[in-house]
């Protein structure tokens, strides 16, 4: 259990990666893999990529029961739900009920809970840390976002063909890119570019 930031390392089945931070660890969460033509982002493929995912900072949610398959369609569930969400508070729709549903769902199981350790300094999860648990802590979270101040500042990357959603937490709230490096860096240079076009035919 850690307050580190949150973010995660996404990578391209074309290769190449690069770091991404959602701004929040249930939109991180949601951006491990996808259906229809995101599948093939899938990261999550066995219990155990989903038990090693949890594990990570900052969640850092390391499981005492292995994963089930169950538990595993659960998540991929949520992962959904959680993208639907996003996508469509991101372009100011109404939520789809089938998504509300499957994140209160998540968030009615029991959550981790937090434990001081013996040295009074540093905090744990208290075990048995089970995956069912994990789950209802990233839906609790996404409730929270789409229920609090942030909720108007959910956005999908303002590429026309990168779907990325993230919470702009920045204080002037200006974000626009899933990355600058990415993203930010290539409109900058297709606007270059086209300026030099224009002004070489004047």
């Amino acid at each position: 259990m850690q307050a580190n930031t949150t973010g995660r390392m996404l990578h391209d089945p074309k290769g190449g990666s690069f770091w991404f931070d959602a701004g929040a660890v249930c939109l991180d969460f949601a951006h491990t893999g996808g259906e229809g033509p995101y599948a093939k982002f899938e990261t999550l493929h066995e219990g155990a990529d989903l038990g090693d995912w949890l594990a990570q900072p900052p969640l850092a949610a390391a499981m005492t029961v292995p994963v089930t398959a169950r538990e595993l369609t659960a998540a991929k569930a949520l992962r959904q739900a959680i993208w639907d969400a996003a996508h469509a508070r991101a372009a100011q729709r109404p939520l789809p009920a089938e998504a509300v549903a499957t994140i209160n769902r998540a968030a009615a199981a029991a959550a981790l809970t937090p434990e001081l350790a013996a040295d009074g300094t540093t905090a744990r999860w208290r075990t048995p840390v089970r995956t069912t648990q994990a789950l209802s802590t990233l839906a609790r979270e996404m409730i929270e976002l789409l229920s609090g101040p942030l909720s108007e500042r959910i956005r999908e990357c303002a590429s026309d063909n990168c779907p990325l959603v993230f919470v702009d937490s920045s204080r002037p709230g200006t974000r626009r890119w899933c990355t600058m490096e990415r993203c930010g860096n290539r409109h900058k240079l297709r606007a270059l570019r086209a300026r030099q076009t224009t002004g070489g035919q004047r």
